[in-house]
């Protein structure tokens, strides 16, 4: 029984629904209920996998991003070992057996609350991926670099990994010459390989087009397992245009194609952006198939090429990660006609609202002045999509967006971790995957946040 018919049961109203719900003593209203809860509760099963060309491996779809672990209060770096481990077992239960993680994600704290979760578990049941995430200049010799891999083994508690990745190539060739070839580490990677301890090596991209095809021109010599790449119905054709610095994922992928080289996904909700669309998109899609999530939607649209090996997904809560089972077990490929809809419709509105490309990847994360980076980003977006940003103008409307957007800011960022904090010292922008210019569009956001204060000093200034 799907949701539309337990509703006609119910009689289709909200009154109907609570009734039923609180105890309605109905033969039939009870075999509904009973059947509705099975229909919500993903499926075991019934996951669909793909099989890697180059190892054989047979992936979940969904694959577990580690990048984004539940806190035990509202202090985000107090993670809760007990709710990842639960999440980690119910993704397990339900077919999920890719988990992604890095040395440096939740403050490098990802790695070893990953493999206190994994570690309950038999090593057949899972497979393993992590980064060399020698960003740092103080990361790039050769020892820093081996030992920062030694570690990621310590950390997850296994004695091989089975997808191993170069973090985040793409900022330019010299970079990726510094961090893996001049220090000899992708000839101690390769034997690795060999060894066995990496089944397979591949790397993540983020950046300039330049780089991704030389790099990719390296597989005669390094024979890349896998790449990593961004994919989303807003960045298949729309990459270049809302960040000149990024490639199109429509581009990307099909260089991967005619190498057969599995792609791995990342960003299939651009940090949360496709999930929470502008309120006129949202309803366009509830009404073209109301079962369906909002997220949904992008999540069907990263995992439909068949050179898809894992779609990755950041899953914080246990609703996240029960609305993607219920995508992926199993997945029902898009149609053409719904792919031309996103791509054509959807994603083009979308680039239209010019917002700050900010994905929530928290890679310039810790500010060393305390800012909340992504946090201001987000609820500047939010409000941008959402179409409460006040605008200048001097009316009873615009006081009210300005005082709940102020309101909205207080609530998301602590006052002391907002954008007029920022110095402009830069440390923040290397690391970003987007290649935002951070401090400029912090002092943006700060100037603008500045004016809409100063409006409400002449407003009270006026009742005065």
């Amino acid at each position: 029984m799907d949701r539309r018919n337990f509703l006609k049961i119910l009689g289709g109203g909200a009154l109907g629904t609570a009734a039923v719900l609180t105890g309605c003593k109905s033969k039939t209203e009870t075999k509904a209920v009973e059947e509705y809860k099975k229909q919500v509760e993903p499926p075991v099963g019934k996951m669909t996998y793909r099989t890697s060309p180059t190892t054989g491996d047979k992936v979940s779809l969904l694959g577990y991003g580690m990048m984004r672990l539940p806190s035990k209060t509202e202090n985000k770096d107090d993670y809760d070992q007990e709710m990842i481990n639960r999440q980690v077992d119910y993704a397990i239960e339900h077919g999920v057996n890719y988990f992604d993680t890095s040395p440096v994600y939740c403050q490098g704290k990802s790695e070893a609350c990953t493999g206190i979760a994994l570690s309950r578990h038999k090593r057949s049941e899972y497979f393993v991926a992590t980064k060399l995430s020698n960003f740092h200049p103080s990361t790039h010799s050769r020892e820093a670099s081996i030992e920062m891999y030694k570690n990621s083994m310590k950390q997850l508690q296994v004695d091989y990994i089975d997808y191993y990745l170069l973090h985040s190539v793409g900022g330019g060739m010299d970079e990726f010459e510094r961090r893996y070839v001049d220090n000899g580490m992708m000839d101690f990677l390769l034997k690795e390989r060999e060894a066995g301890r990496i089944r397979n090596l591949g790397f993540s991209f983020h950046g300039k087009q330049s780089v991704f095809d030389e790099v990719l021109a390296m597989n005669d010599k390094y024979h890349w397992d896998f790449v990593q790449i961004e994919l989303n119905y807003l960045d298949w054709s729309f990459a270049d245009e809302i960040n000149n610095r990024n490639v199109d994922a429509s581009y990307l992928y099909a260089e991967l194609e005619k190498r057969n080289i599995p792609a791995v996904i990342m960003e299939p909700l651009l940090g949360g952006r496709l999930a929470n669309l502008p309120q006129y998109l949202a309803t366009e899609l509830k009404q073209r198939d109301p079962e369906r999530s909002i997220a949904s939607w992008a999540f069907r649209y990263a995992g439909t090429p068949k050179g898809v090996l894992t779609v990755l997904s950041g899953m914080t809560y246990m609703e996240h990660l029960k609305d993607n089972l219920l995508t992926y077990c199993p997945l029902k490929p898009m149609t053409v006609r719904e792919q031309r809809y996103l791509d054509e419709q959807v994603a083009e509105r979308i680039a239209g609202l010019e917002n700050i490309p900010c994905n929530d990847c928290k890679y310039c994360m810790p500010c060393p002045y305390g800012i909340d980076i992504p946090a201001i980003f987000v609820h500047y977006n939010k409000c941008k999509n959402d179409g409460t940003l006040p605008r200048l103008k001097m009316d009873d409307e615009y006081f009210k967006l300005r005082r709940n957007y102020l309101i909205g800011l207080d609530r998301a960022v602590p006052r002391l971790r907002q954008a007029d904090h920022c110095i402009g010292c830069g440390q923040c922008e290397p690391h970003c995957p987007q290649s935002i210019r951070i401090p400029r569009e912090l002092h943006k956001i700060s100037q603008f946040v500045e004016d809409l204060k100063q409006n409400s000093i002449l407003k009270d200034r006026q009742k005065g």
